[in-house]
C-alpha cells in the first residue's frame, strides 16, 4: 500500500497534505492531514450491521486535541487530557453538522469518527483540518458515503478574503467563517463577525465554496488511488401495505390539524389523538401487533407531509402564520431584583430569563487549550432544562448542545461589548429556557442584550437574532422565519442569524438535505434581515438604550498607575503588603506591569468608600502621601513622648504626645492602648520620610469659656 502524502493547494498560498496506508490500518478509514506543522489523525469506524431494531443514526465525533502536539503540559494535578474542552466539543460538532446529511437514508449502523490533533504550529487550526480528514477517510473506505465533503475557514483582512487564516491572521480579520459543504452546495455555515451586511457575508461563502470545490476535487482523486468498494447498502423497502392501511384510518385528519392555526400543545394534543387511535386499531390484528415502532414511523412521516405541504401548497404554518411572519413578543427588564442586571424575553411560546452577573478580573475564566492561552472576560452560558418542553429528565450538566447553543449566543453578543481596557468588568449572562418552542439560541440572544443593558454595561447599540427555515418542494422552495420546534424538525434548513441594525455578527445554519443554492440563500439572508430589524424595533419598546448607573449591587472599581519601582514595596515580601492591605480594606487589588513598565492597579470593592480608602493608602506606600490628608491607622509602639501609627502597610509615623488631645495628656496609655485603629491626620512630611501624625486635629475644638 502507497504511504507518501498527496498534496493540493485548494487557494492561494494554502496548500494541505494528506497520507493513508500507514498509520490506523485496522480502521474502515484512516488518513493523515496536515497543513503547516498541524497534523490530524482522522479515522472512521462503522459497524457492518446494524443493531437490531435500530431505527435512528448512531453517529458520533469526536475531536480531541493532546497537549504534547505542541510539547506542553496539560494544566492540573493529573497532568494528562481529561474531559472535552468546550472548544474540542464545539468542532465535533461542526463536523458532525456536515457529515450527517451526506449518509444515506435509513442507514443507521453504529459509525464513530475520532480526529486526533498530534502536532500543532500554533497557527494552522485543526478544526476545519479535521472536517476534511473525517470526510477523506469515509471516502476513501467501504463505508457507503454520498460525500465527499469539506470545510474552510473565512477570514477577510483589509476587505481581502483570506481561506483558512492562520490564528493570527485572525486576529486582524473582521470575519471568522466556517463554510462546509459538497463540490455542488453549501450544508453547513458557522461563524461571527464585526456587523458585515448580508452581501458581505454571501460573499464570503461563495469564496469559501471555491476553495471547497478543490477539495472535493482532491478526495475524488484521493479515492481513485487509495478507495476500497464500498459495501453494499440497499435503503430498507417501505411497508406499503402497512402504509395504506394507515392512511386509511387517518384520512384527511392530518391536514385538517395543520390547516387550524394551533399552539404548540393544541397541535401535539390532536396529532397524539390520531397516533393512539391508529395504533390502538392496528395493535389489535395479529399481523400487526409487533409492529408498533413501524406503525410510529410512518404516521410521522405522514404529519410531516402533511405540514410540508400545508406550507408548500397554501404558505400556511402550524400556528397559522405566513412565511415571513414572526410570532408576538413580549419582555421585560429588572425582573430578578439582586442580580445586577435581567431580562425575560418571550417570543411565541419560546421564552429566556437570562441574569447577568459583572464580576472583577479575579472572576476570568482561564483558558488553556492547545492553541489558545487567555484570560476569558465574557461568557455567556446557556441551560434548557427540561421542563421547558413538557418533560421530565435529569440534570448533568450541559452536553454539546447547550454548549453550542450557547456558543453562537456569546458570539452574537461579544462584537458589541467594550473593551475591557475601558469598562474593566467580567461579564457573565446566564440563559435559562423556561420555555420552547423554536429558536431558543436567539432568544439568548435578543434576552442577553437586554440583560446586559439594564445592568449598565455600556453596548453601543443592540443584538437581535432569528432562526429560519425553509421547505424544498418538487417545483417550489419557501423560506420560513422565526421557525418553531415542529418546522425545524420537519423543515430542510435550520439558519440563524444575529446582529444589530447595522449588520450581521453572528451566524450558524445547517441543511438536513444535500445543499442550498446561492439564490436561496440570498433569500434567507434577506428575509432573516427584515425579521432582525422588527425584533429589534420589538426590544426597543422595553429597553433601548443601555441604562446610564451601574446596578448597586455590582461591584466598585478604581484605576491608578504606579511608578515601576514601587510596584515591590506595595506586593511586599511574600505578598505580605498587599495581602494585609486587601483584607484591611475589604478590597480586591491586582497589578499588572504594563509595556512602559508602569504598575497598572486596578481595586474593586462592594463601595466606592472601601476602593477609595484602599487607592489612598497604595498612593503612601508608592511615596505619594499626602500633607494634611486623613489615615486610618493601627498602633504600633507606644513611647513616654507618643505612639507610632501604621498608617500603610510598611509606613509609620509619629504620633506626639502633645497632638493626641486639645487637653493636656499625661501618659500615652490613657488615651491608646496596642493594636488600637485610630483616624490621624498627616501634619506634614519631614526630610527622610518622616512622618508628623496628628489625633487632636480632627478632634472638634473645646468651647472656650
Amino acid at each position: 500500500m502507497k504511504e507518501d502524502f498527496r498534496s493540493v493547494e485548494f487557494a492561494p498560498g494554502k496548500t494541505l497534505s494528506v497520507e493513508t496506508g500507514r498509520i490506523a490500518k485496522l480502521a474502515d478509514g484512516a488518513v493523515m492531514v496536515r497543513m503547516g506543522d498541524t497534523m490530524v489523525l482522522c479515522t472512521v469506524v462503522s459497524a457492518k450491521e446494524p443493531k437490531p431494531g435500530q431505527d435512528f443514526f448512531p453517529m458520533v465525533v469526536d475531536l480531541r486535541e493532546s497537549f504534547t502536539a505542541a510539547g506542553k503540559f496539560p494544566g492540573g494535578f493529573m497532568k494528562r487530557e481529561g474531559r472535552p474542552s468546550d472548544g474540542e466539543t464545539l468542532a465535533s460538532r461542526l463536523i458532525d453538522r456536515s457529515l450527517r446529511p451526506l449518509f444515506p437514508k435509513g442507514y443507521v449502523n453504529e459509525t464513530q469518527f475520532i480526529c486526533q490533533v498530534y502536532s500543532s504550529d500554533g497557527q494552522h487550526e485543526a478544526d476545519v483540518l479535521g472536517a476534511f480528514g473525517a470526510s477523506a477517510a469515509a471516502h476513501i473506505s467501504e463505508i457507503p458515503f454520498d460525500g465527499p465533503m469539506s470545510q474552510v475557514k473565512v477570514g477577510r483582512i483589509d476587505g481581502e478574503v483570506i481561506i483558512n487564516p492562520t490564528i493570527d491572521e485572525l486576529k486582524k480579520s473582521d470575519i471568522d467563517l466556517i463554510v462546509a459543504g459538497t463540490a455542488k452546495s453549501v450544508i453547513m455555515i458557522e461563524g461571527e463577525m464585526n456587523e458585515i451586511s448580508e452581501k458581505e457575508m454571501l460573499e464570503a461563502v461563495k469564496e469559501g465554496h471555491k476553495a471547497i470545490v478543490k477539495l472535493c476535487e482532491f478526495q475524488e482523486e484521493l479515492r481513485k488511488e487509495f478507495g476500497k468498494e464500498k459495501r453494499e447498502f440497499t435503503e430498507p423497502e417501505s411497508n406499503e401495505t402497512l402504509e395504506s392501511r394507515i392512511n386509511d384510518i387517518v384520512g384527511s385528519r392530518l391536514d385538517e390539524i395543520v390547516g387550524k392555526g394551533l399552539s404548540k400543545e393544541e397541535f401535539s394534543s390532536s396529532v397524539r389523538e390520531v397516533r393512539e387511535e391508529v395504533k390502538e386499531t392496528l395493535l389489535a390484528e395479529e399481523e400487526y401487533e409487533e409492529a408498533g415502532g413501524e406503525i410510529s414511523s410512518i404516521f410521522d412521516g405522514l404529519v410531516k407531509e402533511a405540514l410540508r405541504n400545508n406550507i408548500l401548497n397554501n404558505r400556511k404554518r402550524i400556528d397559522g402564520r405566513a412565511p415571513e411572519d414572526i410570532r408576538d413578543i413580549w419582555s421585560q427588564v429588572g425582573y430578578l431584583p439582586r442580580t445586577h442586571g435581567s431580562a425575560l424575553f418571550s417570543r411565541g411560546e419560546t421564552q429566556a430569563l437570562v441574569s447577568v452577573a459583572l464580576g472583577t478580573k479575579r472572576d476570568a475564566q482561564s483558558i488553556d487549550t492547545l492553541f489558545y492561552e487567555e484570560d476569558k472576560t465574557f461568557m455567556l452560558h446557556y441551560n434548557f432544562p427540561p421542563y421547558c418542553v413538557g418533560e421530565a429528565g435529569f440534570m448533568r450538566g450541559p452536553g454539546r448542545r447547550e454548549i453550542g447553543h450557547g456558543h453562537l449566543a456569546e458570539r452574537a453578543l461579544k462584537k458589541v461589548l467594550p473593551d475591557f481596557d475601558d469598562f474593566g468588568y467580567v461579564i457573565r449572562v446566564r440563559s435559562d429556557i423556561t420555555e420552547s418552542n423554536g429558536s431558543s439560541s436567539m432568544a439568548s440572544v435578543c434576552g442577553g442584550s437586554m440583560a446586559m443593558m439594564d445592568a449598565g454595561v455600556p453596548l453601543p447599540k443592540p443584538v437581535a437574532g432569528i432562526a429560519m427555515g425553509m421547505i424544498v418542494g418538487k417545483d417550489k422552495t419557501v423560506v420560513l422565519s422565526d421557525i418553531q420546534g415542529e418546522e425545524d424538525f420537519m423543515g430542510d434548513m435550520d439558519f440563524k442569524t444575529a446582529g444589530t441594525a447595522d449588520g450581521i455578527t453572528a451566524t450558524q445554519m445547517d441543511m438536513k438535505v444535500q445543499g442550498i443554492s446561492f439564490e436561496i440563500l440570498e433569500e434567507a439572508l434577506e428575509q432573516a434581515h427584515k425579521g432582525r430589524l422588527h425584533i429589534l424595533e420589538e426590544m426597543a419598546k422595553t429597553i433601548s438604550e443601555t441604562r446610564s448607573e451601574l446596578s448597586k449591587y455590582a461591584p466598585q472599581f478604581i484605576r491608578m498607575t504606579i511608578d515601576g519601582d514601587n510596584i515591590g514595596a506595595v506586593i511586599g515580601p511574600g505578598g505580605k503588603v498587599i495581602q494585609t492591605l486587601q483584607k484591611e480594606t475589604d478590597t480586591e487589588i491586582w497589578i499588572e506591569e504594563d509595556e512602559a513598565g508602569k504598575g497598572q492597579i486596578t481595586i474593586s470593592a462592594d463601595s466606592l468608600e472601601k476602593a477609595e480608602n484602599a487607592k489612598k493608602r497604595i498612593q503612601a506606600i508608592a511615596g505619594t502621601l499626602d500633607e494634611g490628608a486623613t489615615y486610618k491607622g493601627v498602633v504600633k509602639a507606644i513611647k513616654d513622648y507618643g505612639a507610632f501609627i501604621e498608617i500603610v502597610p510598611g509606613k509609620e509615623g509619629l504620633l506626639h504626645i502633645s497632638e493626641l488631645n486639645h487637653s493636656h495628656v499625661k501618659r500615652v496609655e490613657d488615651v491608646l492602648s496596642m493594636g488600637d485603629e485610630i483616624e490621624v491626620k498627616l501634619l506634614k512630611v519631614e526630610h527622610g520620610g518622616k512622618l508628623r501624625l496628628s489625633r487632636k486635629a480632627l478632634l472638634p475644638k473645646p468651647e472656650e469659656n
